[in-house]
This record gives C-alpha cells, sequence and structure tokens, in this order.
C-alpha cells in the first residue's frame, strides 16, 4: 500500500476528537515556522578524528562513572 504522508496525517486526523485536531493544526502551524538550527553534520566532518584517543578514553571514563547516578539530595 502506497499511502502519503499527507493522506495518512487526514486519515488519523478523521479518527481523532476535534481538541486533538487543534492540537495538530496548531503544532503544525509552529513546524512551518519553524527554521532549521545549527551546522550541517557534513560541515563537521573535518572534525573527525580531532580528538587524541587519549582524551577520548578520559572522556568515556567519565561518562560511564559519573552517569547514570541519580544524586538525591541534590534538588
Amino acid at each position: 500500500m502506497n499511502i502519503s504522508i499527507i493522506d495518512e496525517v487526514i486519515e488519523q486526523l478523521r479518527v481523532m476528537p476535534q481538541h486533538l485536531r487543534w492540537q495538530v493544526l496548531e503544532f503544525a502551524r509552529i513546524l512551518t515556522k519553524s527554521q532549521v538550527q545549527g551546522t550541517p553534520g557534513q560541515q563537521l566532518l573535518r572534525f573527525a578524528g580531532s580528538i587524541p584517543p587519549d582524551d577520548l578514553q578520559l572522556m568515556r571514563e567519565a561518562i560511564e562513572q559519573d552517569c547514570e547516578q541519580v544524586d538525591t539530595s541534590e534538588w
């Protein structure tokens, strides 16, 4: 079945309650006004391999040591 994205969205809208249709419409309006930010990945490729392996290892160890830990008294 080769259904276009627009047709699929319309089908989904048909079965949604009215208040959700308004949310979809508002979201679509926001998306059309938004601009893509950031730098395209193609432009960042020149930096690939520029971090020394020893630094990468230190970063990896810091992430493994400090991430996924919750400090309940922090807040």
